[in-house]
C-alpha cells in the first residue's frame, strides 16, 4: 500500500508540473495553423476589394463606349470632336461623361460612384488631358470628391490601385503604360450628384514622370493622390 500510495503522489505531483515537450509542440502547431488562417483570409479580403475596383473601372469604361455605340459619340462629348469634357457645354456634371451615363433612362445599371470597399472609397471621374500638347481622353479616380492635391493616397489603398494597373496594363508601374499616377486633378466644377452618383468633367491631370509613350518607371508611392487611365489612344 505504501508503494502505491508513493507511485500515485510521484504521479500527480510529475502531471501538475506543466506540459510534457509533445503537448506544447501541439499547442504551437495550431496557434502557427491559426495566424496563417487569418493571414490567408486579410489577403482573401484585400483580393476582394482590388477586384471590386477593377470591375467598377472596367465597366465605366465598357458603358462609355457602349454609349459611343448607340449615340455615335462619347458621354460628356456633346460637341462630337472626340473628346471628353473639352468644350463649355460639356463641363457641367450633368453634361459631364459620368453624368450622362447615369442620368435617368442611359443605363439600367450603372456603378456607383463613389465605389465604396470596406473602409475606402474612391472616386471615378473622366474628361481629358493633354500629355504633349495632345487632347486624349482620361479617367481618373481619386480617394476624395473633388480629388484634393493635399490628400494623397494610403499605402492600403495603394494596394487596390496597383492592382488595376496590373489588370489593365500586366505590370505596377505609376509612371508607364496606359494607367499611371497622378499628383493634381483639375475638375471643371465641383462635383455634383446626378441620381445619387457623383459627376464632374476633369480638364487637366498632372501625371508622374514623363508624359510621354515611353514614360518614366515609376513606384507607386503616397506622394500620389490620383491614378489616370487613357483608356482610348496611348499617351
Amino acid at each position: 500500500m505504501g508503494i502505491k500510495k508513493s507511485w500515485e503522489e510521484g504521479t500527480s505531483t510529475s502531471s501538475a508540473q506543466g506540459f510534457t515537450l509533445v503537448e506544447l509542440a501541439i499547442v504551437l502547431v495550431i496557434i502557427g495553423i491559426i495566424i496563417g488562417a487569418v493571414m490567408k483570409g486579410q489577403d482573401l479580403i484585400d483580393n476582394a476589394r482590388a477586384k471590386k475596383v477593377i470591375t467598377t473601372a472596367n465597366t465605366w469604361n465598357m458603358l462609355t463606349w457602349t454609349y459611343m455605340d448607340r449615340k455615335g459619340r462619347f458621354p460628356g462629348d456633346s460637341g462630337r470632336n472626340g473628346i471628353i469634357g473639352d468644350t463649355a457645354g460639356e463641363v457641367t456634371a450633368a453634361a459631364s461623361a459620368i453624368g450622362e451615363m447615369v442620368a435617368t433612362g442611359a443605363f439600367t445599371n450603372p456603378p456607383d460612384n463613389p465605389v465604396s470597399i470596406g473602409s475606402y472609397t474612391l472616386y471615378i471621374y473622366m474628361g481629358f488631358d493633354s500629355p504633349g500638347a495632345t487632347n486624349k481622353n482620361v479617367m481618373v479616380i481619386c480617394n476624395t470628391v473633388n480629388c484634393a492635391a493635399a490628400t494623397t493616397f494610403t499605402l492600403d489603398e495603394l494596394k487596390l490601385i496597383e492592382a488595376v494597373d496590373t489588370a489593365i496594363d500586366g505590370l505596377s508601374d505609376a509612371g508607364q503604360g496606359q494607367f499611371r499616377g497622378a499628383t493634381a486633378v483639375t475638375l471643371a466644377a465641383a462635383p455634383a450628384q446626378i441620381n445619387n452618383k457623383y459627376a464632374a468633367a476633369v480638364t487637366a491631370v498632372t501625371g508622374v514622370g514623363t508624359e510621354s509613350t515611353a514614360g518614366t518607371a515609376t513606384p507607386w508611392g503616397t506622394t500620389q493622390n490620383a491614378a489616370v487611365w487613357l483608356f482610348d489612344r496611348p499617351y
